[in-house]
């Protein structure tokens, strides 16, 4: 069967979609956005997370087993050379303390139907279903598609979580593929969409109207980053384009928080995290009412 790469499956999640639910991650994203909460969604391959806090000083198991000499001492703790980690897990395997955890790994459409099909029962009494999540989905379509064919065959009722940072055909190809879309929109100007993303925003957009001309379910989520996502301007923008969309009228406005951050140091990536924080509640209440005013359905949070 099909096979694709995933980071994390999350049960009993409640902010994914309707109900309860089961997200699986996938692994891959064409942005580079700097606020991630789930970075190590962004690269395709495998990664190491490296929380050398956790080491036991007199342990030192690890530096025996690595067969690239990428680990060494360094005082209380190791130090991890990711230049010569061939990702051979050995470590893990050897370290009781989880200093070291492989990010990422390959699955077959069937594996992950059967784990899902586990939570059947939360999900007819909840309302809820599956939501593929990530990184971005749709990154990797042909893994994606068959997914939501054996879950549609299935009767689960599907959510795909998209930044729509794809290509247009990858849309289309897609666009009846899910009972519900969790639609990513971050920065209407396209010139500070590219300075904080790494992409242009136009295609963005433009499989945004693409999705909402095929009738689908559609929730705009907005993350809230104070200096970045939150400015007037910008959010008056947002909401007059969704207006034109006939179809769409739900918006979750998304606070930022700061989950991201370790992740970020665990990953080696610390330049990479930047200090963002969310805006101030009274201005979180007023993007609110102007979105409301707009014709929208708000929720704050999911």
């Amino acid at each position: 069967m099909e096979k694709g790469v995933i980071f994390d499956i999350k049960r009993y999640a409640i902010h994914d979609g309707p109900g309860i639910r089961t997200t699986v991650f996938f692994k891959g994203c064409s942005l580079r956005c700097p606020w991630c909460h789930n970075p190590e969604g962004i690269t395709e391959g495998r990664e190491v997370m490296f929380r050398p806090e956790r080491c036991a000083e007199d342990c030192c198991a690890c530096l025996s087993v690595c067969p690239q000499s990428a680990i060494e001492k360094n005082g209380p703790s190791v130090a991890l050379d990711r230049a010569k980690c061939d990702l051979c897990g050995l470590c893990v395997e050897a370290c009781s303390f989880e200093v070291f955890e492989v990010v990422g790994r390959e699955a077959t459409v069937e594996e992950l139907v059967g784990e899902v099909e586990k939570d059947r029962v939360f999900f007819e009494e909840s309302g809820g279903g599956v939501t593929l999540s990530g990184g971005e989905p749709l990154f990797q379509p042909d893994f994606l598609e068959a997914m939501t064919e054996e879950l549609r065959m299935m009767k689960i009722h599907t959510t795909l979580d998209t930044s729509g940072c794809i290509p247009r055909q990858v849309m289309e190809r897609m666009s009846h593929r899910a009972d519900l879309f969790l639609y990513d929109l971050k920065i209407m100007d396209e010139d500070k969409h590219r300075e904080f993303t790494g992409e242009s925003n136009q295609h963005i957009l433009e499989n945004l109207g693409i999705l909402a001309e095929s009738g689908r379910d559609i929730v705009i989520r907005v993350p809230l980053i104070k200096g970045v996502t939150d400015d007037s301007h910008n959010i008056i923008r947002m909401a007059e384009f969704i207006k034109r969309l006939k179809t769409v009228r739900k918006v979750n406005l998304l606070p930022y928080h700061r989950g991201g951050g370790e992740k970020h140091k665990r990953l080696g990536r610390e330049g990479a995290f930047p200090g963002f924080f969310p805006p101030s509640d009274e201005k979180t209440d007023e993007i609110r009412d102007l979105f409301s005013r707009h014709g929208m359905f708000v929720k704050i949070g999911g």
